[in-house]
Parts: structure tokens; C-alpha cells; sequence
């Protein structure tokens, strides 16, 4: 069409077999490069929608990738526990380690994750008036961070700052220099970071998740920052904290709709350690008496039971973790319930 509107004039009832021949040339080397043209433009089109496809599949994975990480962490948080603790040095009616997890951020878009607990461990005395002695208050605001993409294998971060101080405002030591334990301040501040790895593990009608953690704790202590008087070389300032974890989801027949199956989680166990590495008391470096806590604890949930579980567990404590008592060490033995968040004790589908 271009070419015979530059032709028509000249070539017009005046055109010999030569110059018929120019036009037919001219009118198919603009025939080609419009067809160039327009291939160019319909491959760039395709190309520019390629990666926007490309571009938005890599977006929902990561999404999917996130969103499932944030379960795991969730998994991974404080259970809160209550029943009674036997063979301890002072004898009790009840304890309980409530730890009440507040999630700040949660993303798919994220792979950052931000949970404040509001933790606080209580004990009962078994004696005239049944006192509760001072209780730890232990709030702490915990940041996680995932490390890869494989929800089967995940391996991630947590970096937490926490307070410790029992809310009494007495001398911290008595005349004679020795621990006020009954109306003595106690105060500690600490940072812990923390690595994470874990295994999935799916068979028909169970699912099994396995986690490992180890961690450094430092106190700010060390460095005669936040901390009450007398807790200079008495207490443990720098701490290596461990973990294994087993969680056992299993499937149940879904009780409103027939052929259908819901997941919820049965059994938990849980191994704890600490233990204090700084100098102490003048402690040996293997004076596990004075320098190891361990625990182990086994948790189980029937059907019926929603957000709950039994649990009964023991343990070694070198150095007691309740405020003022810190001078103690003692085995135990600890029967009770256990909820929270991160036990995941709610229906849900498996990924």
C-alpha cells in the first residue's frame, strides 16, 4: 500500500516492464519490514508478559514459603504450663510458667516475624497462709528470621531481648551479705541469639516435625549494666541454651463432615538444656552440678481436648531459675497441663 502511493503519480498509464518490475521489489521490501516490525513488537509483548508472569509466580511461592515459615515459629514459641513441681527445696502447691505470646507481625510478604510474651513463672508455697513467693517477671520481645526456603528442612534465626526481676523493691542482701530470698530486689537484663534447624516428616495419617535450636545467651550484667546488687560473680552472665523438639500431628476423622480428615497435634517431647560458661563462685568449667540445667517433658492431647495437654516431665536445675532462688540446685519432678499458641493444639489442614 505504502509503495504504491509513492509510485502513483509517476508510474501512472507511463510505466514500462522495467519499472513494473522496481515497484513489485519496493512493494516487497516494505512488505518485510513491516513484517519485522511487527514480529519485534509481539516479541517484546511476549516477552515483557513471560516475566510478568514469571515475576508473579515467584512472588506467590515466596508468599506460600513465608506464610508457612510463621507457622513454624509459631510452633517454636513458649507453651504456658501449670501444675505442681516435686522434690524442689522449698515444697509447693502449685507453680506455673505462663507465657502469653503476643504476635506483632506476621506477613506472607515478610519473612521477618515479631512476637512479644509477657512471660511469668509462679509458686505456691506449701505452708501457713499458702504465701506465693515473689514471682519471676520475665517479658521479652523475640524478632525471627528465616534462613532458606525448604519448609521440609527450615533453618532460621531468633534474636530476643529479655528482663528478668522479681517486682520487690527490698534490700537485695541482708547485713550479714548473704542473698535476702524473701523480700530481696532481683534484677537482670539479657540478649540471646539463637539458630534454628528442623525435619518434616509426613506418613499416612501422621506428621512429624522435628527442631533442634542452640543459642547464646549474654547478660547485660557482664558488663555491670541492669542488674541488682550482689549478682556480680553469683550468677551466670553468659549461658549456651539447646534444644530438640518433637511434634506428632496426627489425623482425625472430621466429626461434621464425613470422608474428610482434620490434623491437629497429639504428642510433644521436649528436651531443654543450659548451661552457664562465664566464671561463677568459683565453679570449675565442669562443675555440671552448679553450672547445668536440663529438663525433659512429654506432652499429650486427646481429640476432645482443645488448645490443652497433659504433661509431665523432670529435670536438674545447677542454678534455679526463679529470681532470688538462683543459689539453689535440685532435681524435679513436674505434673501438669500445658496450652499456647505455639503448641498449635487448633484444627488445621496440613500443608
Amino acid at each position: 500500500m505504502i509503495s504504491s502511493l509513492l509510485f502513483k503519480a509517476s508510474f501512472k498509464n507511463t510505466a514500462s516492464p522495467f519499472q513494473h518490475k522496481i515497484k513489485l521489489i519496493l512493494k516487497l521490501i516494505c512488505c518485510i519490514v513491516l513484517l519485522v516490525l511487527y514480529g519485534s513488537f509481539i516479541a517484546k509483548a511476549t516477552t515483557l508478559g513471560s516475566d510478568t508472569s514469571k515475576s508473579d509466580s515467584a512472588r506467590l511461592t515466596r508468599h506460600i514459603i513465608n506464610h508457612a515459615f510463621d507457622n513454624i515459629f509459631e510452633e517454636n514459641m513458649r507453651l504456658s504450663i501449670a501444675g505442681n513441681e516435686y522434690f524442689n527445696k522449698d515444697k509447693t502447691q502449685l507453680t506455673a510458667d505462663l507465657s502469653p505470646n503476643f504476635i506483632l507481625f506476621s506477613s506472607p510478604k515478610s519473612r521477618f516475624f515479631f512476637v512479644f510474651s509477657s512471660r511469668v513463672k509462679i509458686r505456691l508455697l506449701d505452708t501457713r497462709d499458702a504465701p506465693v513467693k515473689s514471682p519471676s517477671y520475665m517479658p521479652n520481645a523475640t524478632v525471627f528470621f528465616r534462613v532458606n526456603e525448604d519448609t521440609f528442612k527450615p533453618k532460621f534465626l531468633s534474636l530476643a531481648y529479655s528482663h528478668h526481676s522479681n517486682g520487690v523493691r527490698g534490700p537485695s542482701l541482708n547485713k550479714d551479705g548473704s542473698f535476702n530470698t524473701d523480700s530481696g530486689k532481683f534484677t537482670t537484663n539479657f540478649y540471646t541469639l539463637t539458630y534454628f534447624t528442623g525435619k518434616r516428616v509426613d506418613k499416612p495419617g501422621l506428621t512429624i516435625n522435628r527442631y533442634d535450636n542452640i543459642g547464646l545467651e549474654v547478660h547485660a550484667g557482664l558488663f555491670n549494666l541492669g542488674l541488682s546488687q550482689g549478682l556480680k560473680d553469683h550468677y551466670g552472665f553468659i549461658r549456651v541454651n539447646g534444644s530438640r523438639m518433637y511434634n506428632f500431628v496426627k489425623a482425625y476423622k472430621d466429626p461434621l463432615e464425613e470422608g474428610r480428615m482434620t490434623y491437629q497435634n497429639w504428642q510433644r517431647i521436649q528436651f531443654d538444656f543450659t548451661y552457664i560458661a562465664d566464671k561463677y563462685d568459683n565453679y570449675s568449667t565442669v562443675d555440671i552440678k552448679k553450672r547445668l540445667n536440663v529438663s525433659l517433658k512429654y506432652y499429650y492431647s486427646f481429640p476432645f481436648m482443645q488448645g490443652t495437654a497433659f504433661m509431665v516431665g523432670g529435670g536438674y536445675r545447677g542454678q534455679d531459675d526463679y529470681n532470688q532462688s538462683f543459689q539453689d540446685s535440685y532435681g524435679y519432678v513436674t505434673i501438669g497441663i500445658a496450652a499456647g499458641l505455639s503448641f498449635g493444639f487448633h484444627k488445621h489442614a496440613r500443608d
